[in-house]
């Protein structure tokens, strides 16, 4: 008994060290990018290295904050597995039954029993290419499309969007110019949630088209095989 109690009292104190660690990077890094928002730190199990993640990304560092690996890939070289990758898998999942889907275009597919989730402006090749070349061959989905466009890139991409999402039929009009380059003849007016959608995006760190995001809150970015697609919502479906 006394030895348990011993062992349980050391393993409760290389935890308490362990956090102090975390913690004292965490403040580290603030005193030099205070402007930053630090959302975790985590020891890895690599050469004292300590995973952070802020900005949206993963960088890397020691306890002392004696170096910054940034925009690096930490691979685990037993395994081959990209260490860094599956952590951004982690750390940017999404909350998927926390999406506003009324706000998005809903198309159904086959039994439609999967559920997708596609970020895109009207204008982007790659969205386009996305739809066309790839979604075209998935089926038993429903996919909800929030138009996003970005200004930046496609000026005239806010006014096409408008005239889809107030089309008397969304899911032709958006098939329509997304498959065939048609939009509407004529469209009414309406509410159009560009605004909403456009804070969602960047409340979740959406900031490229098309970013697909699955049942499992996991993200994908660009115009990816189908094949890919359909792993990653077979992957999905089991969790």
């Amino acid at each position: 008994m006394f030895k348990k109690l011993v062992s349980l009292t050391l393993l409760s104190a290389f935890a308490n060290i362990a956090i102090a660690d975390e913690a004292s990077v965490k403040k580290a890094v603030e005193a030099i990018y205070p402007k930053i928002k630090v959302e975790s730190v985590t020891k890895t199990p690599y050469a004292g290295l300590y995973e952070v993640f802020m900005g949206g990304q993963i960088i890397y560092t020691d306890e002392k904050m004696t170096f910054l690996i940034a925009e690096g890939r930490l691979v685990d070289t037993k395994t081959k597995k990209d260490i860094t990758g599956e952590r951004m898998e982690e750390l940017t999942k999404i909350d998927f039954a926390s999406l506003p889907l009324n706000q998005a275009i809903k198309v159904v597919k086959g039994n439609g029993s999967r559920k997708l989730v596609v970020f895109s402006d009207v204008d982007c090749p790659y969205c386009k290419r996305l739809e066309q070349n790839e979604l075209t061959n998935i089926t038993d989905v429903t996919i909800y499309t929030f138009l996003y466009p970005i200004a930046q890139l496609h000026p005239d991409s806010a006014n096409k969007s408008k005239s889809i999402w107030c089309a008397s039929n969304r899911v032709k009009a958006w098939e329509d110019w997304i498959l065939n380059n048609q939009l509407p003849k004529t469209t009414g007016s309406c509410d159009v949630p560009l605004e909403k959608i456009g804070e969602l995006a960047r409340s979740i760190g959406v900031t490229s088209t098309p970013t697909l995001i699955f049942a499992d809150g996991k993200r994908m970015l660009g115009a990816q095989p189908y094949k890919e697609i359909e792993r990653a919502m077979i992957a999905a479906a089991k969790k």
